[in-house]
């Protein structure tokens, strides 16, 4: 774990050491759709980007956590409403399905929804239907994001669906695998503790940052 330790400055830094193993010519020629699935994705996604005029949209999703225990997130609910469920918690911690999805109603209510207003002027969430979709985040504690955002677009019917991580676990990457047509890592980690502590800085991405890189060159 401890070689691990601050191995990427910021997210502009794990940018541009993406572009190494990013096909940045063929993201450019096939106009891949830069999707975030995380405020700090975003953020990531705008410095992948860089020169190109790809759209960047962001997939909204809210962690559903565990009734006894609010840092043990269960399963998360997206914008579309779909649902995934960490069945192994909810099995082993005697969840009802009940709890599950009263909390992802309330949280689509009370949150997704808000987001939708604030950051895309109530328009839901773009089809990717015969589009080559980019997901990007900074880091993977769970792969439940990851996991939302391929459940919702996937049903969409795209052409491919890439995944962009500069950190992920390694049981977490071998998981998402079948589901990507293809996974761009830099460190793939065995003992992944938070992705915080691999980053020497992780600025807060507030409100203004998100409307401006929306507003560059999004669809939305």
């Amino acid at each position: 774990m401890k070689k691990y330790k601050n191995i990427l400055k910021n997210r502009e830094d794990a940018a541009k050491k993406l572009h190494e193993v990013i096909p940045m010519q063929k993201l450019k020629d096939e106009n891949w759709k830069l999707i975030a699935v995380s405020r700090g994705g975003l953020e990531l996604a705008y410095h992948i980007r860089a020169k190109y005029k790809n759209s960047i949209n962001i997939l909204f999703s809210e962690a559903i956590m565990a009734p006894n225990n609010s840092e043990c997130e269960i399963a998360r609910v997206c914008e579309s409403e779909e649902i995934v469920i960490n069945e192994k918690l909810v099995t082993s911690f005697g969840i009802q399905y009940d709890y599950i999805y009263g909390e992802a109603r309330r949280k689509h209510e009370e949150k997704i929804l808000s987001y939708i207003y604030q950051y895309r002027r109530g328009l839901p969430f773009a089809s990717m239907h015969n589009q080559v979709v980019l997901l990007i985040d900074e880091g993977s504690e769970t792969g439940l994001k990851f996991l939302t955002a391929l459940k919702t677009i996937l049903a969409q019917k795209p052409k491919a669906v890439y995944i962009a991580v500069p950190v992920i676990p390694s049981d977490v990457l071998e998981f998402l695998e079948p589901f990507a047509d293809d996974l761009f890592f830099l460190h793939n980690i065995d003992d992944y503790v938070e992705t915080s502590l691999y980053y020497e800085e992780l600025e807060n991405i507030d409100e203004d940052r998100i409307e401006k890189i929306l507003g560059e060159k999004s669809e939305v």
